[in-house]
């Protein structure tokens, strides 16, 4: 049974997400809310949670999933960065938005994309995430929190309880996040692509190589 957590919405408990800390470095699956939707968390290194993600949401090995990080330096540790790259992820980030970029060799070969090597990175602005990964000193992995064979997100951390309490480790209740999720601009192509076009504005983008 998932553990519970009631977040206070702009100042959310340190000790609550400590323990969430905790949980996703034993191997733990946590949901969490972001600045689009809720979405699954869980180590980078470890392989028994992202094989659930892809149960749960019946992915397959060409599914894009993400890295959430703490700044753009940390972005670079993981994603491959030109110059134009970098004035677009400047402008964007934090915010609604995951960008795809080709991976480093620090990035797992089973968390990139099987064929273009490619891997989703993103700064959401949300207080959770935010100090979720400054906890953890190092990017959360990350998918949106959609159950197959939904069509959208589930949006509120007592229904992900009801649908999810015996599939993920804990649930971090942020309030309704809404259905929207991020745009998902593709920076491994000139010139870029937009994949999905979601919560974040396009205004941004426009002029930046698009």
């Amino acid at each position: 049974m998932a553990e519970f957590f009631e977040l206070h919405p702009t100042t959310p408990q340190l000790r609550l997400i400590r323990r969430a800390a905790e949980i996703v470095r034993a191997g733990g699956l946590i949901a969490y809310p972001t600045d689009s939707c809720y979405a699954f968390g869980w180590h980078l290194g470890d392989k028994a949670p992202l094989e659930r993600v892809r149960r749960i949401r019946q992915a397959d090995r060409h599914h894009h999933f993400t890295l959430v990080c703490a700044s753009l330096a940390e972005i670079g540790r993981f994603a491959l960065i030109e110059t134009w790259q970098f004035r677009i992820l400047k402008a964007c980030l934090p915010g609604p938005y995951t960008f795809l970029l080709r991976a480093t060799r620090a990035t797992p070969r089973r968390l990139q994309h099987e064929r273009r090597r490619t891997i989703g990175v993103r700064i959401p602005e949300h207080r959770v995430p935010q100090l979720l990964v400054k906890e953890l000193g190092e990017p959360l992995m990350s998918s949106t929190l959609i159950v197959a064979p939904d069509g959208q997100p589930l949006t509120g951390a007592r229904e992900i309880e009801r649908r999810l309490a015996h599939e993920v480790d804990a649930i971090l209740d942020g309030g309704d996040c809404g259905v929207q999720p991020t745009t998902v601009v593709d920076l491994s192509v000139s010139p870029p692509a937009i994949v999905r076009e979601g919560k974040g504005a396009l205004g941004p983008l426009t002029g930046r190589a698009l």
